[in-house]
């Protein structure tokens, strides 16, 4: 049992650990990157799964105690082998009743069976991932390459005539949005809202105040009245996009219901738009702090791009942490668990675990191999717009760096941690 363990202490209470200590609040991840590192170096050298006690903000948020002491919390999950043994056994470790926030979900969000693909367990998943999954696959995205290349050409060179100007607004933002927007066929007109909503729901995590849950299911019903819109258009006009995909599939011989069909696309645009958002920002902001990198980038565009979006990806890990919950009694790494248990996976701790990488704090192109855990482990729920993400981020760095090879940031990023998401707001940046 390492020091920071209080699953026995008897009051779940937190002894020892204040509210800025305990990764599950929101005031930890204010603390400097360093200092963020330094905690979860502590937590791998412990060895086993940590418990962290946590009292729901909301009461009858949670039901059941979520830990086996008899307390409500979680067991934080932080090295690279406990997350993928964890990832590869879904039937032990569900995703239902919530995935992505600390508390069970706001019910904004909708039943089990009409929610987000996040929250769901097999055989469900299976048949609703299967729907879009071919859409989000290599050969299904390489038809939209044309797409994304003049995308990113154009978001550099209405970047480029702007700078000095903010990175993120002028281009990590505008890629993502316009890519995942017109592979589910959403018009432009929309733009605005979709990037307020999404940053809206990407904030759930951390949110328990009745203004930011007001917030939230403000940001779901504008989700599932545009997918009413779309869906009503689609039905009348097909067109190469997802949404004619959704509204022409079945599942078990009936058409998708209308708040299916807003949880898709709720998923779609906001799962689409915050990775590449913030790969985006943090390659970036990396390539400026370690010029060396960039000049062998710079050497070999072709070669060793991909290279450099899988470090960027594993040293920002966008996605910070997922959470399971444990269907029967087990054990990980010898520490058991029992069902009802919650567990938080720290992708941002496995993405540090000096067992797996060499050098885990440095930014290293060449790093090879590079088994990070960005898009979640080897699962079902591994991320649907992985090979996204991945693409866009390479077609626009391509363009930009033989365009502009001196762009770089001239002043440190304004981080910001939902806890669920490692994003950059702010990243000045010049020619």
């Amino acid at each position: 049992m390492t020091p920071l363990d209080t699953n026995r202490n008897g009051n779940g209470n937190g002894d020892g650990i204040g509210a800025a200590d305990n990764p599950l609040r929101p005031e930890f991840w204010k603390k400097p990157a360093g200092e963020i590192d330094a905690f979860f170096a502590r937590l791998r050298a412990g060895r086993e799964p940590v418990f962290f006690p946590y009292r729901p903000a909301r009461p009858g948020s949670g039901s059941g105690s979520g830990s086996g002491s008899g307390s409500y919390g979680f067991h934080a999950l932080t090295r690279h082998a406990q997350i993928t043994e964890v990832s590869r056994r879904p039937d032990l470790f569900a995703s239902a009743p919530s995935s992505s926030t600390l508390e069970d979900r706001s019910p904004a969000f909708g039943n089990s069976a009409e929610g987000s693909l996040l929250h769901m367990d097999a055989p469900r998943h299976t048949v609703m991932r299967r729907v879009v999954a071919r859409a989000f696959n290599p050969s299904g995205l390489r038809r939209h390459d044309g797409m994304i290349a003049a995308a990113a050409r154009r978001v550099v060179d209405e970047l480029l005539e702007k700078t000095p100007c903010d990175f993120v607004t002028e281009a990590a933002v505008q890629l993502p949005l316009r890519a995942i927007c017109a592979i589910v066929g959403v018009p432009a007109s929309a733009y605005e809202d979709v990037v307020r909503a999404t940053d809206t729901i990407t904030g759930i995590a951390n949110t328990t105040d009745r203004t930011g849950l007001d917030a939230v299911a403000e940001a779901v019903t504008y989700f599932s009245t545009l997918m009413g819109d779309l869906a009503r258009l689609r039905r009348g006009n097909p067109a190469d996009d997802v949404t004619t995909t959704l509204v022409r599939a079945t599942v078990d011989g009936r058409p998708l219901t209308d708040a299916e069909l807003g949880a898709f696309l709720r998923i779609l645009l906001v799962g689409g738009n915050d990775t590449t958002r913030s790969t985006l920002a943090h390659m970036l902001h990396l390539l400026t702090d370690n010029p060396g990198q960039k000049q062998l980038l710079l050497a070999d565009l072709p070669g060793r791009m991909p290279g450099a979006v899988e470090e960027t990806l594993r040293h920002a890990t966008p996605g910070t942490w997922m959470r399971r919950n444990v269907t029967r009694d087990t054990a990980v790494d010898g520490h058991p668990l029992r069902a009802g248990d919650r567990i938080i996976l720290y992708y941002n701790s496995a993405n540090r675990d000096e067992d797996v990488f060499d050098r885990p704090h440095a930014f290293d192109i060449g790093r090879s191999p590079n088994p990070h855990l960005s898009f979640g482990g080897p699962s079902p729920h591994h991320c649907l717009g992985a090979h996204l993400a991945r693409r866009e981020s390479g077609l626009f760095y391509r363009e930009l760096l033989t365009r502009a090879p001196g762009i770089h940031a001239t002043a440190p990023p304004a981080h910001t941690y939902s806890g669920l998401i490692h994003g950059i707001s702010r990243l000045p940046c010049a020619r």
